[in-house]
């Protein structure tokens, strides 16, 4: 199934791609939140499909979308994970996965503007796959890993390079700024991706391809992710864990170009969908 979340009447509306057209389940389900994964919600909507498809509502193709996600308790990110990014940003690939977060604001729909923040000079992008959880999670074994994994979803995650590593502490000051994590188009449960450890990501600026990397250059892979994460903390259901980021973000490049008022960024995953997103500054928020 691909899970979609749409704007409608100024409400976020649940809905599922169905036969290539977008068809709503607001009458059966609330949303997409923590309650219903972690209440068989899945379950429930792969019956529903199979007893109604041809009775749900037809919802335009041109509808705009949210987040496909309702606010998850928590987005969990993971540094310097392909060999490649880590070289070009001068680190040392890590022994152990990077854990940092984002926070719940940076959360937006795929196509939504994102703001560079106030005194931002250094907005970068990050081309990521993402997989949702789909149960509680606590100290799980590898063996059981993939059972937690409710699907994946295309994910930009958006860096202040400055905010992160030239003001002291933690990157949380650099990663979680509002509208830093657009999500989506939509959520693609696992049976819809053969292979996760063989996808094609890509990510554009100005329409010149910045990032094109495979999943199967991950240093940890999944599962692992999984384990790792669930031993510092409970990962509850629709927490979203992003997997990192291939070569070819600004932060590595020699001239570092980063983003700007007017730029577009666009990005993709097999199986995932592609998002585009404007960049606008804070001050042209501010002047509206």
């Amino acid at each position: 199934m691909k899970l979609i979340r749409y704007r409608e009447g100024g409400k976020v509306k649940p809905g599922v791609i169905l036969n290539g057209k977008y068809v709503s389940v607001a009458d059966f389900v609330n949303d997409y939140d923590e309650a219903f994964f972690e209440s068989g919600g899945l379950s429930r909507l792969e019956s529903l499909l199979r007893e109604k498809s041809g009775e749900l509502p037809e919802v335009s193709s041109g509808v705009e979308l949210d987040a496909p996600v309702a606010r998850p308790s928590k987005l969990v990110c993971i540094g310097l994970n392909y060999v490649d990014h880590a070289l070009e940003t001068n680190a040392t690939p890590p022994p152990e996965p990077v854990i940092f977060m984002k926070s719940t604001t940076a959360i937006v729909g795929p196509n939504d503007n994102v703001v560079i923040p106030k005194n931002s000079v250094k907005t970068d992008w990050e081309a990521e796959l993402a997989l949702v959880i789909g149960k509680k999670a606590s100290y799980v074994e590898e063996a059981d890993a993939m059972d937690y994994v409710a699907g994946y979803l295309l994910h930009n995650d958006y860096s202040e390079r400055e905010f992160q590593v030239e003001r002291s502490g933690q990157w949380t000051k650099g990663k979680g700024c509002d509208t830093f994590a657009p999500l989506g188009p939509w959520l693609a449960t696992k049976d819809e991706i053969a292979d996760v450890n063989n996808l094609r990501l890509w990510l554009k600026v100005n329409g010149k391809m910045m990032q094109d990397g495979n999943s199967s250059n991950l240093i940890f892979k999944i599962p692992f992710l999984i384990v790792y994460t669930s031993q510092f903390m409970t990962l509850l259901p629709g927490d979203i864990i992003s997997t990192g980021t291939p070569a070819g973000v600004a932060f590595g490049m020699k001239d570092q170009p980063y983003l700007r008022h007017g730029d577009v960024v666009e990005l993709g995953i097999d199986g995932l969908g592609e998002s585009r997103q404007q960049l606008v500054s804070y001050e042209s928020i501010i002047r509206k």
